[in-house]
């Protein structure tokens, strides 16, 4: 049997220095530069490309790819390690060439990719010499992809795609776009959707406005139009119709990424909250001597410990069973439990700094929006407890009787047939 919870000294030695090199060197990059997917933002080059390159040194690069492309193909739960302490700075992901949703593109093109497409997209993507777009939302319909409407229509040797994408993240900056499109829409629902690669460059692609979450500008959600835009045949990715299994290949693990960054993240605010309740005095005594402050700070431990475990937990059953199907249950029950545990916990940091909590100087309503945010990205929190909930009841099944299985009267009645024999000998005995 083995179960336990400790590291491989090796490897946690590589944490240790991620550690120290994320809260030292590239920690402070999140105050200084802006959009951290902007490759053409001054001072990129001389900030950020030399961490890049002792990362590399390191051999921690892109850490999520396997050999055959440059990667040294760790498993989920030492992936999931790493990325809760990218989870603490911004730019971690771009240093250590972890950054969505170029992973999951990158995936998708080793998959589906021709070998021009490896050549031209996939391996300067995997260099971080250029950023991409997943372009799938629609603004009609977003969690459910069988009221899109954007088309692409087969015309000779061309693509000819039509639409417009709500929340196309960094299409601003990116070189190209991976795009789902209606092909057959009288197909069987699953069926009617294609992949495409697009590049930015393509004539008729149109950003209509740049979208932010909140006011700020550092990360930007374009909403845009295909007009008329004319791609090669062999842009498409996978068969004709396999919309939807191209996308299943960039999620799962990516999911399990983006939780233990968001657990590195949330434990950032933890650590802020105690550093506050130690340091700050009211009515005669320090906050952390308060009752409800001891509160807050008992159920926000409590919560990012369960969290963590689930997350550890869900990436070791992907590396046990190699089978994303067989592990849907937990990796919904994930990304439906990580919004509430990231607001609750930043909401309490927020409320233990009083009003500088609320204010621009600290990070914490910018936090809190993104809790919102991170509820509907990558399909609404209520969709994933419906996954959970529809494959836990999988599990069990009815009865056809008037009261439970296990009303107390009938297991009663059962246990005294079970033990008729023993009973009746003690009564005689008396």
């Amino acid at each position: 049997m083995a179960w336990d919870f400790e590291t491989d000294p090796e490897f946690q030695k590589e944490l240790d220095w991620m550690s120290r090199f994320v809260d030292e060197e590239v920690a402070p990059l999140d105050h200084v530069l802006g959009n951290h997917y902007d490759l053409k933002q001054p001072h990129f080059e001389t900030l950020v490309r030399p961490l890049q390159r002792q990362v590399r040194e390191r051999r921690l690069w892109a850490c999520h790819l396997g050999p055959e492309l440059g990667g040294p193909g760790y498993g989920q739960v030492k992936l999931a390690l790493m990325n809760e302490i990218l989870g603490r700075s911004r730019f971690g992901p771009i240093v250590f060439g972890t950054q969505a949703p170029d992973t999951g593109n990158a995936e998708i093109l080793a998959h589906f990719g021709t070998p021009e497409h490896k050549e031209k997209y996939l391996y300067p993507l995997l260099n971080n010499e250029i950023v991409s777009c997943y372009s799938m939302t629609e603004p009609h319909g977003g969690a459910d992809p069988m009221v899109f409407t954007t088309r692409a229509e087969l015309d000779g040797d061309s693509w000819v795609i039509n639409g417009e994408k709500w929340f196309s993240s960094n299409a601003q900056v990116a070189s190209f776009l991976i795009t789902m499109a209606v092909t057959d829409p009288d197909a069987p629902p699953h069926r009617r959707f294609s992949m495409f690669i697009i590049p930015t460059d393509t004539p008729g692609f149109e950003i209509i406005r740049e979208v932010t979450v909140g006011l700020r500008a550092s990360h930007v959600h374009p909403y845009v139009r295909y007009n008329n835009v004319r791609i090669p045949r062999e842009n498409l990715l996978g068969n004709r119709g396999e919309g939807f299994v191209v996308a299943q290949t960039r999620l799962g693990g990516g999911r399990i990424h983006h939780a233990m960054r968001t657990v590195g993240a949330v434990r950032s605010a933890f650590d802020m909250m105690c550093e506050r309740a130690l340091s700050r005095r009211t009515k005669g005594s320090l906050l952390s001597e308060k009752q409800m402050v001891q509160e807050k700070i008992a159920d926000s431990w409590i919560e990012i410990e369960q969290f963590r475990l689930l997350v550890l937990r869900t990436a070791w059953k992907i590396d046990r069973y190699q089978d994303y199907k067989k592990v849907l249950i937990d990796i919904a029950a994930v990304k439906a439990a990580m919004p509430k545990v990231y607001h609750d916990v930043i909401a309490r940091a927020l409320q233990i700094h009083g009003s500088l909590g609320a204010s621009n100087e600290m990070p914490f309503a910018d936090w809190i929006l993104e809790s919102f945010h991170m509820g509907l990205a990558d399909g609404p929190t209520e969709v994933h407890k419906v996954t959970v909930a529809e494959r836990a009841l999988r599990q069990y099944k009815g009865t056809d009787g008037l009261f439970p299985t296990r009303h107390r009267p009938h297991l009663r009645e059962q246990a005294l047939k079970k033990f008729a024999g023993a009973l009746e000998t003690t009564l005689g005995n008396l």
